[in-house]
């Protein structure tokens, strides 16, 4: 243990406690730009300066180590003086239009600078000039890049991908491309998650919401939109609704008075993935020698684009079904409007997703397969439908309980728990089980796969089962990074699996790059249980038990697997192209 004092507090602590850490157990909150524990440590704003009496020189707290009889002072004169200095020559590199920044109002630069009385810019602007393309779904904005790293050193540590470097030297060094790339040229999965971590507005996700807005005022456009299951844990954040109050009903009534025409759940077609990918896996199963192992799950756009840059040989061990958004888009433009007695031509479908390379999986050829354009026309981020509530001056506390249009807002506690890494998964078993027995197993008989949580000294999750007398090895794995080791692992040799269900962001979809975001707050562990929670009271627990399944198959598939399925619901993912760039946004 070390004793020392923090303001004139005397205290003692473990050895090897940094000087945040330390002052944090007395109620002092050092300010701070770069820092992300464990993850970027390095000091590089240097706003968290303190002083150490005794010492001309101050350090930072992020990563100064405490020491035996330190006495540190954190708010002296000294240190007012240097660290409101320290803001002010960031601020000379960053355009501050704040007005005109999609972080504005949520930026911690901005909360630093205000807190420090700067309303006015001491240096000389040296900003970088924007130079990006806009119609590309990650946009980075140089010019208010503050060069902090932590997109650098989440994209090596957390997801292994080393899209961000770097270059330059002295006051014109920048953030760029690994290798002088041009970005399209990068390996990027576009997870988002270097979006999630930038504490200012330099990185964002591209915003459509102009696209819905010509939607809506067009008279021969049907809007059809559907939700996502991980957003239901995450669109009141951005606009000041605890969790018991940001419920469904009130986001169906916000979508309606935006303007939507209809409002689904994309829980149906979340369940009729796992009847088609379950399905997959069985028919796999027994006809094992003709198929590579072991069969990995494809509902994750940024999963797969890193399986196509970095393991392009494992494209035939992912399952050929679609997505659950791109599903519900196939039956946007067929089964739907056929159901709803529309013109199928008139139905500009939306997808509201906590993602941001569903915008690159939307564009993608080889998913659009109805024949009616694009089976999926827009793809908005949860924080992109906040902003537009926000526009629209709704109050979200005036918001009324509304249910979904019709049968396809139907979806089982199965569908819910598929926007937290373990959950396709889990529903993927409970359906197979009856699909091979014919009973339903005990609905809480594969919680073993219950996904990794963030900070979980594992890399993946395994669990073996008996399936009508067949043992099933599976694992579950989140985050790029630990599963380029749980790969690494399969090809050494040293575990073997029948079914692997990987999602790119750490936690799952609920920690997803198009979600809001509060800086330094991790929030998928505790979106994720919210998510165990509503599978816990839902009605149904089983995706084969979804009636509007039940009667899509009955009316116009078929069954599972069948011609019409095949067409529709699944994906020759050795053709998707990587390109990112959306013409249709231009």
């Amino acid at each position: 243990m070390v004793n020392l004092k923090i303001n004139n507090q005397s205290l003692c602590v473990p050895e090897g406690t940094t000087i945040m850490e330390a002052a944090q157990k007395v109620g002092v909150e050092i300010p701070h730009l770069c820092y992300l524990k464990e993850i970027n440590e390095i000091g590089a704003c240097r706003i968290c300066v303190v002083e150490l009496k005794g010492q001309e020189k101050m350090v930072t707290a992020c990563n100064t180590v405490c020491q035996e009889g330190m006495d540190i002072l954190t708010n002296s004169p000294k240190v007012r003086r240097n660290r409101k200095i320290n803001v002010e020559l960031i601020l000379s590199d960053h355009n501050s239009n704040c007005t005109s920044c999609i972080r504005s109002g949520n930026c911690t630069l901005q909360s630093i600078a205000n807190d420090l009385g700067i309303f006015s810019r001491e240096y000389k602007n040296i900003a970088e000039v924007f130079r990006w393309d806009r119609s590309l779904p990650l946009i980075k904005d140089a010019t208010k890049c503050v060069k902090c790293m932590r997109c650098i050193q989440v994209c090596d540590k957390i997801q292994n991908l080393n899209v961000w470097d770097l270059t330059g030297s002295g006051f014109r060094t920048v953030i760029g491309i690994h290798n002088n790339r041009k970005f399209t040229e990068a390996d990027c999965s576009l997870c988002g998650q270097c979006i999630t971590h930038c504490p200012v507005g330099a990185l964002t996700a591209r915003d459509d919401r102009g696209i819905l807005n010509d939607a809506l005022e067009n008279p021969d456009k049907i809007t059809v939109a559907q939700v996502a299951p991980a957003v239901r844990t995450a669109w009141g954040e951005g606009i000041g609704l605890e969790n018991g109050q940001a419920t469904m009903g009130k986001l169906v009534c916000a979508l309606k008075k935006i303007g939507v025409d209809y409002v689904f759940d994309t829980n149906y077609s979340a369940d009729l993935t796992i009847m088609e990918e379950g399905s997959e896996f069985l028919e796999r199963l027994s006809h094992r020698e003709d198929y590579q192992w072991p069969m990995f799950t494809s509902c994750c756009p940024g999963w797969l684009r890193f399986v196509k840059t970095q393991y392009p040989e494992l494209i035939p061990n992912l399952s050929t079904a679609k997505s659950p958004q791109q599903m519900f888009g196939a039956m946007a433009k067929t089964y739907i409007p056929q159901n709803l007695g529309i013109d199928p031509e008139k139905v500009f479908s939306i997808s509201i997703m906590p993602c941001v390379s569903k915008k690159y999986e939307r564009s993608v050829a080889a998913v659009n397969d109805a024949g009616h354009g694009s089976d999926v026309d827009l793809v908005l981020t949860t924080r992109e439908l906040d902003r537009f509530i926000k526009a629209d001056a709704i109050l979200p506390h005036n918001l009324e309980e509304m249910d979904y249009d019709g049968i396809f807002g139907e979806g089982s506690g199965a569908a819910v728990i598929f926007g937290t890494t373990g959950g396709v998964m889990e529903a993927a078993l409970r359906s197979a089980y009856f699909l091979v027995t014919g009973e339903n197993p005990p609905v809480n008989a594969f919680q073993e796969v219950r996904g990794v949580q963030i900070g979980n000294e594992e890399n993946w999750r395994e669990a073996q089962f008996d399936l009508a007398g067949n043992i099933l090895r599976v694992a579950v794995v989140n985050g790029l990074g630990n599963t380029r080791k749980l790969i690494e692992a399969v090809k050494r040799g040293e575990v073997e699996y029948d079914f692997v269900e990987v999602m790119a962001c750490p936690g799952g979809c609920v920690g997803g790059g198009g979600q809001p975001f509060t800086d330094g707050m991790e929030q998928a562990e505790k979106r994720g249980k919210k998510l165990y929670g509503l599978d816990e009271i839902s009605q149904i627990r089983f995706s084969h038990e979804n009636s509007a399944v039940q009667r899509t198959y009955q009316e116009y598939l078929g069954h599972p697997l069948s011609h019409r399925a095949h067409e529709l619901l699944h994906t020759d993912l050795a053709s998707w192209e990587l390109k990112m760039t959306d013409m249709d946004k231009k």
